[in-house]
């Protein structure tokens, strides 16, 4: 059977891998059998759903149809979820729309980044969709709508998302999970003004370092011994923010 993969960041890599293992690989819609579409930047449009003989499925990093949208790790990181998931959904015209095939869980752990979380996530869904696939073409699945009042909307990031104003910060719990959200972009990040009048970027890393605008990562106390009037407090995980 000819697949065509559509996917874009290196995290989806491992289906790719899978999907070379047990099928061929095509680039094209038109010559493909299906197309396995995985964290791609561009909507498909009708005639690309249809071109493939059994159309089109998605590998969706979210249980569906919570946070159907482009950054549904992000959102679950943030809002404190102790579980996610992956939901593998035959295509249609609407964003992350249509009926499941699969749909397994995966539990987060309070120390998940964006990072991680994405590679676990897509590797465990390299290792069930050869099955899902077969058994999906041989009509051994019924696909099942999703129910579309429950649905929820994640928004697609940009470089302010992360930014928060230091005399006015979140609450510290909501600060770390930014910052495990946002890594490692957009990262989380303040303007501060510093004693000499020069206004620099402080980013937030996991693991407790602070990164001034040009420097290197820093632990959180060793950035207060050489900046002593910027106001932090510590948070559980050992991430800074600053404190009024």
């Amino acid at each position: 059977m000819k697949i065509a993969f559509l996917g874009t960041p290196d995290f989806v890599l491992p289906i790719q891998k899978t999907l070379a293992q047990h099928f061929t690989l095509t680039d094209s819609l038109k010559e493909a059998d299906l197309a396995v579409v995985a964290a791609y930047g561009k909507i498909l449009n009708k005639e690309e759903l249809s071109a493939p003989r059994y159309g089109a499925i998605n590998v969706h990093p979210s249980l569906l149809p919570r946070y159907r949208g482009p950054s549904p790790i992000q959102a679950a990181i943030l809002n404190g979820d102790s579980v996610s998931g992956i939901t593998i959904i035959k295509l249609d015209a609407e964003v992350d729309h249509g009926p499941i095939i699969y749909q397994g869980s995966l539990e987060l752990s309070s120390s998940d980044n964006f990072d991680t979380l994405s590679k676990k996530m897509f590797l465990r869904a390299s290792e069930v969709l050869p099955k899902i696939i077969e058994d999906f073409v041989n009509n051994k699945i019924k696909p099942v709508p999703q129910n579309h009042s429950e649905a929820s909307f994640c928004p697609l990031l940009t470089r302010e998302s992360g930014y928060f104003d230091i005399s006015n910060p979140s609450p510290p719990t909501q600060i770390d999970r930014m910052i495990r959200a946002y890594y490692p972009w957009p990262g989380v990040w303040c303007k501060w003004k510093m004693d000499n009048g020069q206004l620099k970027i402080i980013k937030f890393l996991p693991g407790g370092l602070l990164q001034m605008e040009g420097g290197k990562p820093t632990p959180w106390k060793v950035f207060l011994n050489n900046y002593p009037n910027f106001p932090v407090i510590q948070t559980e995980t050992g991430a800074t923010i600053s404190a009024t």
